[in-house]
């Protein structure tokens, strides 16, 4: 023969070859055959009507039947892969020639009663009589291995109870299906579990968490069998699915909390602890995972705040307040740069004369959402998020500007400027610099700026705060103690700091506003304070002046200034120099 091909017989050198006999048709079915038989993989031939023409041995092992009696069933039947509507559609596109492949996991029943999982195909043949190949193939022991390693990946390895990822899980779930529509959290933290795992080791600690975790899951299971999960740490949640009230969560908080006032033996030890809870109960509709969570953790944050060992119930309106103070600590150093900020004076008054010689710069924030907001809604923030630098920079610089201005402008003894200082500026910022720019800048003379620190930042001053004070005070500024009589009252310190000033609490000047209120030990307070200060050098200034009376009181006991509403509120400069034109 011709050609790359050869005939049966033929070789490449040209001779004959011992012929085998052709395999004919029925040969090669045969060999399918058989094939089909001994095959592990459990089969069978199913025809265009969906039922078994032939099944092997291994399909009728795997089902507990002999394979013959799979004869002329359905095979759908068999194979459970009839269960729903969309599967069976594709099953028979797959007879019916108008699909390739089906696959599907199914939980087959032996008939010896125990179930087996298995994956499922379906695939055509494309013969007349056959028209498709069904194969089961058992892979319980595959899932079994993955269930085990989604349980490891699930459940927290100390308490065994379900870990952050399946609370999660298990609560978006909870949102979709709750049956009241509503769904509830508890959330807790053990108070004080830190110092065991200090003082007693990690071990005793996690003893701790299982026995805890134990007293909290008899509690649940008890209360309607609700999911108790560990998030973390000392941190524990409990979900209630379909919560029916806000009663619901703090009865089982109140619960909780009496499970764990028993005290623990463990290793010996025989541990007290308690727990603090925040309890949140909401609408599923108006809720996600995401908002209850963090309306838990705020929660929780108040329980231990408000003095541990209880429950809190989540409180929009507490919450509003945290909201808006976490946005105005979030927009305060861009509040400054946006210039949002402005001043305004309030005079210090000579007792002896009613003269204005002074005025303390206050400073406002003049939000574009709430409003004027007073020092006390944001100076506290500003300190702890270190804004009080750039903001303490601005109001130094105006204040000294202005100052300058009304000096200039008003004839007479010049008026000095008083400004608030706190003591970060003092570490965060170089500050004796800061004024000497602000002096200069604004022409300003050293000697009518004023700087007040409160008591608890002066007192025990050293290192750097002291030498900026002593810095300052060289420079020729004023340095004042606020708030005097609040704090340590250390007379005998004050001689070895470069203060000049004090000014009086006014919780001191309330006591005595009338006669007929006069508090004599109050009096007697102010004027021994009054008489050690002269003695050290001090002018004194009485803050809270309310009235005629109080003032004339504080003249008499000698108070050299006082600042209240008896004299004026807070104005903007316009106003106090229309003041100073006047006097």
């Amino acid at each position: 023969m011709n050609g790359p091909f050869k005939g049966p017989g033929e070789n490449p050198g040209g001779g004959l070859a011992a012929t085998p006999h052709a395999l004919t048709e029925s040969d090669v079915l045969r060999d399918y055959q058989a094939a089909f038989h001994i095959a592990a993989l459990p089969m069978a031939l199913v025809g265009r009507s969906g039922q078994i023409i032939s099944a092997n041995p291994a399909l009728g092992s795997l089902l507990g039947v002999p394979s013959e009696e799979l004869t002329g069933r359905s095979a759908d039947a068999i194979a459970g892969i009839g269960i729903d509507d969309r599967t069976q559609g594709s099953y028979h596109a797959v007879l019916a020639g108008q699909r390739e492949l089906l696959r599907c996991v199914r939980r087959l029943k032996h008939t010896d009663g125990h179930t087996l999982w298995a994956d499922i195909t379906v695939a055509p043949t494309g013969g007349a009589r056959t028209v498709a190949l069904l194969t089961v193939a058992d892979i319980s022991e595959r899932r079994e291995l993955k269930e085990r390693l989604r349980h490891i990946q699930m459940h927290d390895p100390v308490t065994r109870l379900p870990n952050r990822t399946l609370f999660f899980e298990r609560l978006t779930n909870a949102l979709a299906d709750s049956a009241t529509g509503r769904i509830g959290l508890c959330y807790l933290g053990l108070d004080g579990f830190k110092a065991v795992n200090d003082t007693l080791g990690h071990r005793v600690g996690d003893q701790l968490l299982g026995a805890a975790a134990k007293r909290l899951t008899e509690c649940a299971t008890g209360a309607g069998g609700h999911l108790v999960a560990r998030l973390g740490g000392d941190e524990f949640a409990v979900l209630v699915e379909s919560s029916t009230s806000t009663e619901q969560l703090t009865v089982l908080a109140g619960a909780m909390l009496a499970a764990l006032q028993h005290p623990f033996d463990l290793a010996g030890q025989r541990l007290a602890v308690s727990a603090s809870i925040g309890v949140v109960e909401r609408e599923c509709a108006t809720t996600t995972p995401t908002d209850l969570m963090q309306a838990a953790d705020t929660t929780l944050y108040w329980a231990k705040a408000d003095g541990k060992a209880r429950w809190t119930l989540f409180d929009p309106e507490r919450n509003a307040h945290r909201m808006t103070r976490q946005s105005l600590s979030s927009t305060l150093r861009h509040a400054v740069e946006r210039g949002e900020f402005t001043l305004e004076y309030q005079p210090i008054v000579g007792l002896a004369d009613d003269i204005v010689r002074g005025a303390e710069a206050l400073v406002r924030w003049r939000h574009p959402q709430f409003g004027m907001l007073g020092p006390d809604r944001f100076i506290g923030l500003a300190e702890e998020n270190g804004a009080i630098v750039p903001l303490g920079r601005w109001v130094l610089n105006e204040a000294c500007r202005q100052a300058r201005r009304w000096q200039l402008e008003h004839p007479g003894p010049p008026l000095f400027v008083s400004v608030n200082v706190a003591v970060r500026q003092v570490w965060d910022s170089d500050l004796v610099n800061d004024v000497a720019c602000a002096l200069r800048e604004s022409g300003l003379p050293s000697g009518l700026l004023q700087l007040e620190l409160t008591e608890s930042d002066v007192m025990g001053s050293a290192g750097r705060p002291l030498q900026a004070l002593q810095a300052l005070s060289d420079m020729g500024v004023r340095i004042a103690i606020d708030d005097f009589g609040t704090g340590y009252s250390n007379l005998a310190y004050l001689s070895r700091l470069p203060v000049r000033a004090l000014k009086l609490d006014g919780t001191f000047v309330r006591g005595f506003r009338t006669a007929r209120h006069l508090n004599p030990a109050d009096e007697t307070i102010v004027t021994s304070l009054v008489q050690l200060a002269h003695k050290l050098g001090l002018t004194v200034t009485a803050e809270c002046v309310e009235g005629p009376a109080q003032a004339e009181r504080l003249r008499r006991i000698g108070c050299d200034t006082g600042q209240g509403w008896h004299y004026a509120r807070p104005l903007p400069p316009d106003h106090l120099a229309a003041m100073l034109a006047g006097r």
